[in-house]
């Protein structure tokens, strides 16, 4: 058995995303047969809890198209600023800036899983923030750089943001709360809280605005609130 959140997006109340644990069967292995096998037992779980809502698991280990291109290796972020479409993946370890280097901008030309391999990222000291095109953000609330590019890319691909809001509950089953922080369920679930809410222009309109979405942006099932959430 193994135990991983779900990301529930709120259409009402004072919480944006609420995150259940949820116990399934967990399949071991590496390979991407076994990882489905466990995402379908999350999932399967995660459907007796909320029979009447839609599942979408946001990786690629998804069985649904789209949920693969949600994946921050395949969803691609573009702007004025930059000269073609690179993974939020790579836009966001290219952002990190540590106590002994960084960022380290080179990582926009690698592929996604080699700039988050990257050893750098590792031997650079403590995370102190982000830098990206131009901009610092804070260590503070915890996802909050993250979101903000991932939510800004799917924004920006309309066919992808539609489809996405059909959803109810978001799943990532690569996504471990006690090794990781960021997670593309969690980001994908706030984006569709806050267009039900019709509240999403005005958060992505400055960063200040966001910040202050991703200060209280979800709850733990037991009522708790999460310091800048778990993703």
């Amino acid at each position: 058995m193994a135990t991983r959140p779900i990301f529930i997006a709120e259409s009402a109340g004072p919480t944006l995303v609420r995150v259940k644990s949820v116990d399934f069967t967990w399949y071991a292995g590496m390979a991407k047969s076994r990882r489905q096998m466990s995402m379908r037992s999350l999932q399967e779980a995660a459907h007796t809890l909320h029979p009447e809502s839609r599942i979408l698991e946001v990786s690629r280990m998804s069985d649904e198209p789209l949920g693969e291109q949600l994946s921050a290796f395949n969803l691609t972020l573009e702007s004025r600023e930059l000269s073609r479409e690179i993974s939020v993946e790579c836009a966001f370890q290219a952002s990190k800036v540590f106590e002994r280097g960084g960022p380290f901008t080179d990582l926009l030309e690698v592929r996604p899983a080699d700039a988050k391999r990257d050893p750098r990222l590792q031997n650079a000291g403590r995370l102190t923030g982000f830098h990206f095109l131009g901009e610092n953000w804070p260590n503070e609330p915890l996802t909050a750089f993250y979101d903000w590019i991932y939510i800004n890319a799917l924004h920006r691909q309309p066919e992808l943001a539609d489809a996405v809001t059909r959803y109810d509950i978001f799943t990532d089953i690569a996504f471990n709360p006690e090794k990781s922080i960021n997670c593309q369920a969690g980001a994908v679930a706030l984006y569709v809280a806050l267009v039900r809410r019709g509240e999403l222009q005005a958060a992505l309109s400055s960063k200040e605005a966001f910040l202050r979405v991703e200060a209280a942006a979800s709850v733990k099932e037991d009522g708790q609130g999460i310091q800048g959430s778990l993703f």
